[in-house]
């Protein structure tokens, strides 16, 4: 009897119950193990008991994906075996021997400061609640550069106006507090009110950013909000597809960072459990620089 659906099954709800995974997380990895499991069904293999050379075979069959993809689906598979071997279920790690792959240093996208003016000020052509609701969340988004998950499920009570902060509950639950500036509490104070109308006087809703339908009992979706996001890249010039909430996530810890913020400061802000995610940002800012003494500088340039 293959036991893996069961396996995998319990392996997800350690990661919710001991780690305290986002849901994201744990959807990602249920979809990385069965596609897993799949591949090895269709070597008559049980994912649960396969051996070291049905996972290097596994990892060959994805060289056509990119390599932070093969370094995913492969983490995923050892912490799955890492669960079964403390569990009982297995001897030993047959990914102990894997290396991943190689991935580079891939740098993040992100828009200029005119870019980011540009969408702010798109905004401003969406009227009514669905504007002020629009222009709410874009100010938050670039001002405190929140995750989307983090951004729609803010609950109503997340920006404490008296002290220019927003309280958000990043991965894990853990919370992080943001400081806003005065363009995105007025948004949010403009918004208020709309809220309020758009849900009726008999409807209540947790959440700062309720979706219009099924009377506001849940939050605008990210798919939703990324629509949106792309329909104000229109309005704005903007190709859409170099458009999407963690572009704006970047955008806000490149501008700090080159605007002479603090590392620690911009890791606290993102909520990055180690500085080493923070750092590429560094890395924006230092070649935006050398490509400005480049092009620009006297001596820099290349002699016709």
């Amino acid at each position: 009897m293959n036991q893996t659906p069961a396996l995998i099954e319990s392996f997800l709800d350690m990661m919710l119950a001991e780690r305290n995974a986002a849901a994201n997380t744990r959807t990602a990895y249920a979809r990385d193990l069965d596609e897993a499991a799949r591949f090895m069904a269709s070597r008559k293999a049980d994912l649960a008991q396969v051996s070291e050379d049905d996972v290097r075979a596994y990892i060959k069959s994805l060289r056509a994906f990119a390599p932070r993809t093969q370094a995913r689906r492969l983490s995923a598979l050892r912490q799955f075996f890492r669960f079964l071997c403390s569990e009982g279920h297995r001897a030993e790690d047959p990914s102990r021997n894997i290396d991943a792959p190689h991935q580079g240093r891939a740098l993040p996208k992100y828009l200029s400061e005119a870019e980011v003016l540009a969408l702010l000020k798109a905004v401003t052509l969406t009227k009514g609640a669905e504007g002020a609701r629009l222009r709410a969340m874009m100010e938050i988004l670039y001002a405190a550069g929140l995750r989307v998950s983090e951004l729609v499920g803010l609950p109503i009570g997340a920006v404490l106006f008296d002290r220019a902060l927003v309280q958000v509950k990043g991965k894990g639950g853990k919370e992080r507090m943001v400081p806003l500036g005065e363009p995105a509490l007025e948004a949010v104070k403009a918004w208020l009110p709309r809220r309020k109308a758009m849900l009726g006087e008999k409807r209540k809703s947790p959440f700062l950013f309720p979706s219009s339908a099924h009377g506001g009992k849940n939050p605008l979706t990210r798919q939703r909000f990324f629509q949106l996001l792309k329909g104000l890249g229109i309005k704005a010039g903007i190709a859409p597809e170099r458009l999407s909430p963690h572009v704006l996530r970047h955008a806000f810890a490149t501008h700090l960072i080159e605007h002479g913020a603090d590392l620690r400061s911009v890791q606290t802000m993102l909520g990055h459990a180690d500085i080493a995610t923070t750092q590429i940002y560094t890395h924006v800012a230092t070649d935006r620089l050398t490509r400005t003494v480049t092009e620009h500088h006297p001596l820099a340039r290349k002699k016709p």
